[in-house]
């Protein structure tokens, strides 16, 4: 029995860090996003840049963080693994969620544009891969292609449906920018604070419950770092800026793919073992992101069935990850 108390409360410990860590995540990010989102608005920064840019690719930051230190503690299985099941968990389950609240219309010329980019990326990142990690000049590679990618996706027209629905999630009028600053900071420091507890509790949970990393990094993790898309995601089909939504998400995979893991790869990528991660992982990610790119395209729209279909996806995705 004396045994038993401390390892109850060892466990009590890892369990307030993940939980803690996932709450502080998600609304630090959101912060983060929204803040950032506003500063740049209020400098007259064109709103379609803000939402391809900002609010698409700033909802990846817990990506970017969790990854990256994963990858400077020598854990290159979490950090790949939580790129790797973002992408799969983004345009399967919150896209799915997405269309379950109201059906997903695209009529912006930037995401239709953008859903090929990010396939493109994913199957490069999955590339990558191959060799069991990421190398340094593999890592330059990705941050090339993401220059090309940001080129591409920036070409369309201020007058893209896109602009005035990040407007819209924004909500610029009657904050301050001094406000909105001090806003961003903290949502950046709340962020990494909240990176760093998920992570040590997923590395703990692993531990114990003798999973291995890439796994809970793919599956726990992922879902986690996840949450401030899925924030988006509802905030966006309750307003029905359903463009947005689908800029989001597909923004979130690109950057994850190009910008996350190259950042990975620069700090410390290499040392993957096991198929899981290096084939299996990626070749479902590749897979969903092109059964929600045909989802798109049919119609234009993302239908409810078509979103039950997604999250079914998901569900029978996660054991082939183990």
């Amino acid at each position: 029995m004396q045994h038993l108390i401390p390892r109850m409360v060892l466990v009590a410990v890892t369990l307030v860090s993940l939980v803690a860590g996932v709450v502080l995540l998600a609304f630090a990010a959101d912060q983060f996003v929204l803040g950032a989102a506003r500063v740049a608005l209020i400098r007259r920064v064109s709103p379609l840049l803000v939402g391809v840019v900002i609010i698409g690719f700033g909802t990846s930051c817990p990506e970017m963080l969790v990854s990256t230190l994963a990858a400077a503690n020598g854990q290159a299985e979490i950090a790949i693994g939580n790129i790797v099941g973002s992408n799969i968990a983004n345009v399967s389950l919150l896209l799915g969620i997405g269309a379950l609240i109201v059906p997903i219309s695209v009529s912006s010329l930037t995401v239709r544009r953008e859903a090929p980019l990010t396939v493109g990326a994913v199957l490069a990142f999955a590339l990558v891969l191959q060799g069991g990690g990421i190398a340094r000049w593999e890592a330059v590679v990705l941050v090339g292609l993401l220059a090309f990618a940001m080129w591409s996706v920036s070409r369309s027209s201020d007058a893209d449906p896109l602009g005035p629905e990040a407007e819209e999630l924004a909500d610029v009028e009657h904050h301050s920018l001094s406000i909105e600053v001090v806003r961003t900071v903290l949502g950046l420091i709340g962020t990494i604070a909240g990176a760093q507890l998920l992570l040590s509790g997923a590395v703990d949970v692993a531990d114990r419950a003798g999973l291995s990393e890439g796994f809970v990094g793919a599956t726990l993790v992922a879902v986690g770092t996840s949450l401030p898309e899925l924030v988006t995601v509802v905030q966006s089909a309750r307003r029905r800026e359903t463009d947005l939504i689908v800029g989001n998400l597909l923004g979130s995979n690109l950057f994850n793919s190009l910008a996350v893991g190259s950042l990975v790869g620069f700090v410390d990528g290499n040392g993957v073992e096991g198929d899981r991660l290096t084939i299996v992982g990626p070749l479902l990610a590749i897979g969903v992101a092109a059964l929600a790119w045909v989802a798109m395209v049919t119609q234009r729209t993302v239908r409810r069935w078509e979103g039950i279909v997604l999250i079914a996806a998901y569900a029978a995705i996660v054991p082939l990850l183990a």
